[in-house]
């Protein structure tokens, strides 16, 4: 940051920064301005909300989406590394939560591609410090990362028990009691297995209806299985996290977090550097 001009470095201070009391305050607008915006497109989906204030939300969230380009572009403009915050999470989210409104000039529909602003709320855990909280979405995040090859088993196994009974109820049932072709029997599998059972076809013969009970209770069955293979990762983390030494005298300046790795020169839950005590 020492090529930063001061204002640059002023702006960064309280666009990015939470320490400080305008950073804060800068937090808790932003937040309160993407509920209210969110707020405003939900409410224009109804019709006669749509009918009466339509003009009006619009106008609104024109004003919202130049307000948050105008934050865009002086996050563009006051962070020192531009590439990392344009790659990074936020960076995403943030254009993605304004280009919505333009895509609107050409697509009108696309405009309530604006509730995925939402997203930006996540920024109260900063807000709230409670990015302590975040080791725990590691832990959950690393054990479906070391889980992913079970679990794509398990769903190919899922999508082929499927297929097998979609085109069992095909041939079983017809389309004269509503399996009209096999895409459409695996729909009605996929409801049935995930035990949704929507009952916009059904079938009508003993068999058919036999068939259709074995696929229901295979459907309880299955649930119990992704629970299990994502139990046991989230076990075998805590577990390692346990035998890990610990270096308890390391607090984050930032986050207060305890409770670090021997070695670790930043907070594994927010990234700040640590204070060794």
């Amino acid at each position: 940051m020492n090529s930063q001009s001061t204002a640059q470095k002023k702006i960064y201070e309280i666009i990015f920064g939470y320490e400080s009391k305008a950073g804060r305050w800068f937090d808790i607008l932003l937040i309160l301005l993407i509920i209210i915006s969110v707020s405003a497109v939900l409410l224009d989906s109804i019709v006669s909300v749509h009918a009466r204030y339509g003009e009006l939300l619009y106008q609104f969230e024109l004003v919202f989406t130049v307000l948050f380009t105008i934050e865009y572009v002086l996050r563009l403009y006051s962070t020192p590394d531009k590439r990392r915050y344009i790659f990074s999470f936020y960076g995403v989210v943030d254009l993605l939560s304004i280009l919505p409104t333009y895509i609107a000039l050409l697509y009108p529909s696309a405009v309530y591609l604006i509730v995925i602003r939402i997203m930006r709320v996540l920024r109260v855990f900063r807000i709230l410090k409670l990015m302590r909280y975040m080791g725990e979405a590691n832990m959950l995040y690393t054990a479906l990362l070391q889980a992913r090859r079970k679990i794509f088993v398990f769903l190919f196994s899922v999508v082929t028990l499927i297929i097998i009974f979609g085109a069992l109820m095909f041939i079983i049932e017809g389309g004269g009691n509503g399996f009209n072709s096999i895409p459409e029997s695996i729909y009605w599998a996929i409801v049935t297995i995930t035990t949704v059972g929507y009952g916009d076809i059904a079938p009508q013969t003993p068999l058919g209806q036999f068939v259709a009970s074995i696929a229901m209770i295979c459907g309880y069955a299955i649930i119990a299985v992704p629970t299990g293979i994502i139990g046991a990762e989230l076990m075998q983390q805590a577990q390692n996290r346990e035998k890990t030494p610990k270096a308890q005298n390391s607090e984050c300046t930032s986050c207060k977090a305890m409770g670090h790795d021997l070695d670790a020169l930043h907070c594994k839950y927010c990234g700040n550097l640590l204070h060794q005590k």
